[in-house]
């Protein structure tokens, strides 16, 4: 049997860091119909929308730990409602960002997110040697746990939309080499929806985007109306 002495012990207190205490989950706005947002498609033989909500003026951007806009990652809040009476599945979903030049740009992975804002090197982690039987141990930084917990409390918690429900979650895409505005003429493409029993992919969704605060054609007819 192994004796430890209290100097391993002291070793093992010092390397193991301070942030590895749970911190309290975020919370994201609950979603509405995704008909009610202003950058949306509906599929009205399916009774499907999907909608957009770009995270490009702060009041759209969810309460993360890591500022991604800054960085050049831009948080697109996806809301899918289902109106029909099956069960839709979004597992082979494929969301991508498609510039005004066609730039096709998917939504990056949590291993793409710590490259890019961590960094290679400060991904993998540094070896914290300890006194001998023991192995080292690797210590990543704080960011790369902010990183999972962010996509653990913004992201999808479900990849099913039951019958004539709302689900939201927020992706991130990399804009960086991206003419801007990036959202001039950029659309959000959706293809691979299925619907869970029969497996049958719907027809592609594109939604168009615009900045925030732009009118778009609709738009203004609906105020005409109004008025």
């Amino acid at each position: 049997m192994l004796r430890t002495s209290s100097r391993t012990f002291a070793a093992l207190a010092l390397a193991l860091p301070l942030t590895m205490q749970a911190e309290k989950p975020r919370v994201p706005m609950p979603p509405q119909d995704a008909a009610k947002y202003s950058m949306h498609e509906t599929h009205e033989l399916e009774k499907v929308t999907i909608a957009a909500e770009p995270g490009d003026v702060k009041d759209a951007r969810p309460d993360t730990r890591v500022d991604y806009y800054n960085r050049e990652m831009l948080p697109i809040r996806v809301i899918v409602t289902n109106n029909s009476d099956q069960d839709l599945t979004l597992d082979d979903a494929r969301i991508h960002f498609i510039a005004g030049d066609n730039t096709t740009v998917p939504a990056a992975t949590d291993e793409e997110l710590q490259r890019r804002l961590v960094g290679m090197k400060d991904a993998m982690g540094k070896k914290i040697p300890l006194p001998l039987p023991l192995p080292p141990i690797t210590i990543h930084k704080n960011v790369d746990k902010k990183i999972l917990q962010d996509l653990d409390d913004f992201g999808f918690k479900t990849t099913t939309v039951k019958a004539h429900t709302t689900v939201a979650g927020y992706l991130f895409y990399d804009m960086q080499g991206l003419d801007h505005p990036v959202l001039e003429k950029a659309t959000l493409e959706l293809r691979k929806v299925r619907w869970t029993t029969s497996q049958q992919a719907l027809d592609t969704f594109e939604v168009p985007l615009k900045p925030t605060g732009e009118k778009d054609a609709k738009d203004e007819m609906r105020e005409a109306k109004k008025n």
